[in-house]
């Protein structure tokens, strides 16, 4: 979906909206951007946003994904 009032000639955000920030990494599921990142990407250079573009990949094979919740911890007690 794109979204022609918003359209700039800036790097776009990399949010595809699913907002879960991982509670180890504290960094976003959807996104792979930090906290502080999400925050300041509207006043971020293009140089800046190119960088964190850059390093998304990697960050992705870094998140371990939590299996099983709350019913798996309590199943290990």
């Amino acid at each position: 979906m794109t979204d022609d009032v918003w359209k700039r000639d800036e790097i776009q955000s990399p949010c595809i909206k699913i907002c879960v920030v991982h509670p180890e990494s504290r960094i976003c599921t959807g996104c792979y951007r930090t906290i502080d990142e999400i925050r300041d990407w509207s006043k971020m250079t293009n140089e800046d946003r190119a960088g964190i573009m850059n390093d998304l990949p990697e960050r992705a094979s870094k998140l371990v994904k939590r299996r099983g919740g709350r019913s798996a911890r309590l199943k290990r007690s």
